[in-house]
């Protein structure tokens, strides 16, 4: 139950081709590497964020905190028609 043969990479490629086409593996080979890429670019988004969290606690800072106070309130068009 070890590692993988050389028969078996034989086995898996003619499967991936029987199930999704010559054609369509190349678009999924894209798409997957699409994925991996924003994937890892939100991981290193997050740690960055993490690491800016924790530098600012250290030099006592605040973070920014957003409250209903500090949105723009918004009017309803049809109440404004309303009070003319």
């Amino acid at each position: 139950m070890g590692s993988l043969r050389p028969w078996h990479i034989a086995v898996l490629v003619v499967v991936l081709i029987l199930l999704f086409g010559a054609k369509r593996l190349p678009d999924a080979a894209r798409g997957l590497g699409r994925s991996m890429r924003i994937l890892k670019a939100e991981t290193k988004g997050l740690a960055d964020d993490d690491v800016n969290a924790k530098a600012d606690a250290q030099h006592g800072r605040q973070p920014l905190a957003s409250t209903e106070d500090d949105r723009p309130s918004v009017v309803d068009p049809v109440e404004r028609v309303r009070d003319k």
